[in-house]
């Protein structure tokens, strides 16, 4: 099934269950307010979401259990998740690690080829997939970062990569805004991001799993992620290629020494391919292979009113989760 949340009934959005092709949708507030209340008892909900699902999908009905079917507008969309109580972004894909380390002159220590990297990212709240991406300064280095992520129900500390993958419930995919010009600085302090890793974007909705079909293997996505900047072709490299460590294997390494709360976001971090015709999801890659070229960057990062756009296509040609499409708004 295919969720998402509207802009409406407070911060954390009104959930609403949408068809198949994205077109319709319908309101559920006698199974779930909100798509964080559903996490938080996901096995008894989820199927009543289904039972939803499956009566959109197989009827023309403008009423499902009282409440109207109407045509679903992605502006009205917040992000599924508006807040999540935990958001932990890896680096699952060693050629992006491997060119960006390179664009600042730093190996890749041999413990990343085994043990995952991952960083606690911004969950306090994600835009929406119309929402413009405010940045106080256009000298900070705004750069996108496509990715995937998955949404799990709660789970446990120490939870076996094994076990981790029955936790997976929910898949999207993320704009997760870097600050190139500020990351420097910040990882010379040996202390992680803050202010270089700003808010994220939300696809207007998260699939389960069955959805994906065969797309879905080993708990990794295997389609491209085609990304757009100002209506030109950026990139679409595999997400299932290179992909060093898989959905469950990031989990479990998130949930070591803690439990995940319901609602928990880990995402994969920026798909890249060894094979470098496949395009770049994020600028960086990009200048870094003019560097190497040419010496020196000619892509730009981001401007004010710079436009991305970011999405997934099944081997029909149908959008997954439809796009995130949105500019850059400065100062």
């Amino acid at each position: 099934m295919k969720l998402a949340s509207l802009k409406e009934g407070g911060r954390d959005g009104t959930l609403v269950v949408v068809s198949r092709d994205l077109s319709r949708a319908v309101r559920v507030p006698l199974v779930a307010p909100t798509l964080q209340r559903a996490l938080e008892d996901w096995s008894n909900l989820a199927p009543r979401l289904n039972h939803v699902y499956e009566v959109l999908q197989a009827s023309p009905a403008e009423t499902i259990n009282g409440e109207p079917v109407f045509a679903l507008d992605p502006a009205t969309l917040a992000a599924p998740l508006p807040r999540a109580y935990e958001f932990v972004d890896g680096s699952a894909y060693l050629p992006h690690v491997e060119r960006v380390r390179r664009a600042r002159k730093a190996e890749v220590p041999e413990s990343f080829y085994v043990d995952p990297l991952m960083y606690q990212a911004v969950s306090a709240g994600f835009y929406g997939p119309r929402d413009a991406i405010r940045v106080p300064d256009v000298a900070y280095g705004i750069d996108l970062e496509a990715e995937v992520v998955v949404v799990t129900d709660d789970v446990p500390m120490a939870v076996t990569p094994e076990h981790a993958r029955e936790h997976i419930q929910l898949i999207g995919l993320v704009n997760d805004v870097s600050l190139r010009n500020l990351i420097p600085d910040e990882l010379a302090k040996g202390f992680g991001f803050v202010q270089s890793k700003p808010r994220s974007t939300l696809s207007p909705v998260f699939v389960t799993p069955d959805e994906l079909g065969e797309a879905w293997q080993d708990c990794k996505v295997h389609r491209p992620l085609v990304s757009h900047l100002d209506d030109t072709w950026f990139g679409a490299p595999e997400c299932g290629v290179d992909m060093q460590f898989n959905f469950a294997q990031l989990v479990a390494h998130a949930a070591k020494t803690r439990p995940l709360g319901a609602g928990t976001i880990v995402g994969s971090g920026t798909i890249a391919n060894q094979d470098e015709s496949k395009g770049a999801s994020c600028l960086a890659e990009k200048r870094v292979l003019e560097i190497i070229r040419d010496g020196k960057p000619s892509t730009p990062f981001l401007q004010h009113g710079s436009r991305v756009r970011i999405e997934m296509f099944d081997a029909q040609g149908e959008s997954i989760f439809g796009a995130i499409d949105q500019q850059v708004q400065v100062g």
